[in-house]
């Protein structure tokens, strides 16, 4: 037979023809898919980490955050609040971020209390006064959570209140900037934040959050207020009945152990204690003045003490 070259490219170019129109139609079909996997991929990603995230994080385009945080002391600690004012009060929040810092204690009980506190709210206005006799292990916390549904019940307040609300101890350094990076990524419904117990431990699953502070989404607050759960078991050591009760009632989903972010003072050192570093979120058992000044000290509080002519501090 006789070799004919036109005859041959007509066999080759047929072929390439249909196979670069394929190539075109898969390309089409791939861009098509390609926004739903990285949407899928982005929702995977956001429940990969150490607290076994459930749900995504929140979708609603905007940066603002609202938090409560409820400092709980007793009506005659004035000068530690007064002291926690200035704590809290020189700090910086990012644009787009609430963060109201409460103290929280029972009903007075003696007539200075009666005027000083009232004095205070007068002048602050960040006193929240619970309806209970003052106690360690009988119901404070519980009642601290479940009246917060009616405290903060306005009608021309924003839903929720709060995305977050904070058990705090009076002698706990919380540095607010850094724990709003923290809660940036989380999900604001069913989660359970802090630092777990046993010290050792590192899984939220386990045991409860320690008492030097926790955070949990408004919609567990106001499952607090109306389940019968916590109110069949509100006496024992209250962060530990806590997470009891979060277990029984299936809640807190979404955990988030904030470990070593969260630690206690360095000394006397303990297996839940941690040197002060720039990664920190809340330093606990500030019992006296010296142990907040190297607290203060180390994150240089005061560097943005402005210059004037009316003071001079080395």
């Amino acid at each position: 037979m006789k070799y004919s070259p036109r005859s041959d490219g007509r066999k080759f170019i047929i072929p390439s023809f249909f196979f670069i129109v394929a190539l075109c139609v898969l390309a089409f079909i791939n861009e098509v898919r390609f926004d739903s996997f990285l949407s899928f991929g982005r929702c995977a990603l956001s429940n990969v980490n150490n607290s076994s995230l459930e749900t995504p994080s929140p979708s609603s385009g905007d940066d603002e955050i609202r938090i409560l945080v409820g400092i709980l002391t007793l009506p005659d600690q004035y000068p530690r609040r007064h002291f926690l004012r200035m704590i809290y009060g020189t700090q910086d929040v990012p644009a787009g971020v609430k963060i109201d810092v409460k103290f929280v204690f029972c009903n007075l009980t003696k007539q200075d209390q009666k005027v000083l506190v009232a004095l205070e709210i007068m002048r602050y206005d960040d006193i929240i006064i619970l309806n209970c006799n003052e106690n360690m292990n009988k119901g404070k916390t519980y009642t601290y959570f479940s009246s917060l549904p009616d405290l903060f019940n306005e009608t021309d307040a924003p839903t929720p209140p709060y995305h977050y609300v904070m058990k705090a101890d009076d002698d706990t350094y919380i540095r607010l900037e850094s724990l709003v990076a923290s809660l940036r990524p989380l999900p604001r419904e069913d989660l359970y934040y802090g630092y777990v117990i046993p010290c050792p431990s590192m899984d939220p699953f386990v045991h409860y959050m320690s008492g030097m502070g926790y955070l949990v989404s408004w919609d567990i607050a106001v499952w607090l207020k109306d389940s019968e759960i916590p109110k069949k078991h509100l006496e024992g050591p209250e962060d530990k009945v806590f997470g009891d009760w979060i277990r029984e009632g299936r809640r807190g989903k979404n955990r988030f152990n904030a470990k070593w972010s969260m630690y206690n003072f360095p000394e006397p050192p303990t297996r839940c204690t941690h040197e002060l570093w720039p990664d920190t979120i809340a330093v606990h058992l500030l019992k006296n003045q010296e142990k907040w000044i190297r607290t203060l000290n180390y994150f240089n509080v005061t560097s943005n003490l402005k210059p004037s002519k009316l003071y001079h501090i080395p």
